[in-house]
């Protein structure tokens, strides 16, 4: 099978041509994918941690893939942060230290995580940012992963990668499983397998919404991840099934609809590295209110 791949950015489009992809290979078998890049320009790093998740799918079926037809700085990009190893390219070395190591953790590797983000996040791979801004993404980001373990049912594990866009001081981090999507999570919790894709996840953006069942707190994580955009004036991008959510810079919130199905959850953290705010979150004011 040949599959040509088009320009991924943080967007609507990447996540539905992602999702395409893994439509029409899902009934590979012991096969072979050729992922034509002829047609690609530009490759947001971050986004190869959905597009990884992916291809593992694939290959998991015993399928045999190659990568062809790289554009130079897209090659570049994804030899840097390490995409491209599994598929026969050199890692070449960070010149720009603009690029977050794109990594593939099982769900019980929430240490390795912890000290994936503390290394990828210092000064040796992005460039410093303000010590607010770095310890709430760290935070952040140990959230969704954290909380991809607890729903996702991920057979595949996690996969992780981010990039830092120095003219637009941002920091983009994408944490990916190809488990059951944040639909099947909210259908099993309600016993009810006709609730959609929109519905589920307009119900877990909701402050409380959780579909844990045993005493432990928490929900899919996603309100404190809002009010942290909100207050940094970044952003959210949650793909999940035949969903997409987008909280952007501006304060502006977008639910729609996909037209294929993106297998599992996939959660962009937008970080405006800019913010010198002092600013805590609620959980973090409760967590010192009970010390």
């Amino acid at each position: 099978m040949i599959y040509r791949l088009q320009d991924l950015h943080n967007d609507h489009n990447a996540f539905e041509r992602l999702g395409r992809l893994a439509e029409e290979s899902k009934d590979l078998f012991s096969d072979r994918l050729t992922l034509d890049m002829s047609r690609v320009r530009f490759v947001a790093a971050n986004l190869v941690s959905s597009l990884g998740a992916i291809l593992a799918r694939i290959a998991d079926n015993l399928n045999t893939i190659e990568i062809l037809n790289l554009n130079g700085d897209v090659q570049r990009t994804l030899q840097e942060n390490r995409f491209l190893a599994a598929y026969g390219y050199k890692t070449c070395p960070k010149h720009h230290h603009t690029t977050m190591w794109f990594n593939r953790l099982q769900l019980t590797d929430s240490g390795e995580f912890k000290a994936y983000v503390l290394q990828q996040s210092s000064g040796q791979n992005l460039p410093e940012m303000p010590d607010i801004a770095t310890r709430i993404f760290r935070k952040e980001v140990f959230e969704v992963f954290q909380n991809s373990i607890h729903h996702s049912q991920s057979e595949t594990g996690i996969f992780v990668c981010g990039q830092q866009f120095l003219r637009e001081n941002q920091v983009y981090f994408t944490i990916t499983d190809m488990g059951i999507g944040i639909r099947d999570s909210v259908r099993n919790y309600f016993k009810n397998r006709r609730i959609g894709s929109i519905p589920a996840l307009k119900w877990a953006l909701q402050p409380h919404n959780t579909t844990r069942t045993n005493s432990c707190p928490g929900g899919l994580g996603l309100t404190e991840l809002q009010n942290f955009a909100r207050l940094n004036k970044g952003g959210i991008q949650i793909a999940s099934r035949f969903a997409f959510y987008e909280l952007d810079r501006a304060g502006n919130e977008y639910l729609t609809s996909m037209a294929v199905d993106f297998p599992g959850t996939a959660v962009t953290l937008q970080v405006n590295t800019a913010d010198q705010a002092r600013y805590v979150l609620e959980s973090e004011l409760q967590s010192d209110g009970a010390s």
